[in-house]
């Protein structure tokens, strides 16, 4: 992770599209199946739509049939930050950027791979770079 980036609310809208504060800054939540990397197989690095930090390899990228693109793990452990999150009468793990702390998505315990984890990610969060030989 690299330095902690810090914006004024005003610097965060006139950066984002409307759909991405309301994820990103908001902790809002896409509709199922509606974001642009729900489905996206390009091989690749995911990084935040806000900072540009990498968050998240392809090759941890899994389709767990939720409607949102779903991760094993971060690139590195240091890549995102958790926080309880009891909002809508539910427990959850919220997943955040670590370097801008633009709400992600959130992580559950029914993964596949080593850890047993699900990071279930919003696409508004993300921008995919594409490798070079995709």
């Amino acid at each position: 992770m690299s330095r902690k980036i810090h914006k004024t609310d005003a610097e965060w809208r006139a950066q984002l599209t409307p759909e991405q504060y309301r994820v990103m800054r908001e902790k809002g939540t896409e509709r199922p199946h509606t974001g642009k990397y729900a489905q996206t197989t390009d091989a690749g690095t995911y990084r935040c739509a806000g900072c540009g930090e990498p968050l998240f390899a392809s090759a941890t990228k899994f389709d767990a049939h939720c409607g949102w693109p779903s991760f094993t793990a971060p690139i590195e452990g240091t890549a995102v930050a958790e926080s309880e999150d009891r909002s809508h009468g539910m427990h959850r793990t919220e997943v955040l950027c670590a370097s801008c702390d633009a709400h992600l998505g959130h992580v559950f315990p029914d993964g596949p791979g080593p850890n047993g984890l699900r990071y279930c990610i919003n696409s508004a969060s993300l921008d995919l770079e594409k490798n070079a030989e995709s």
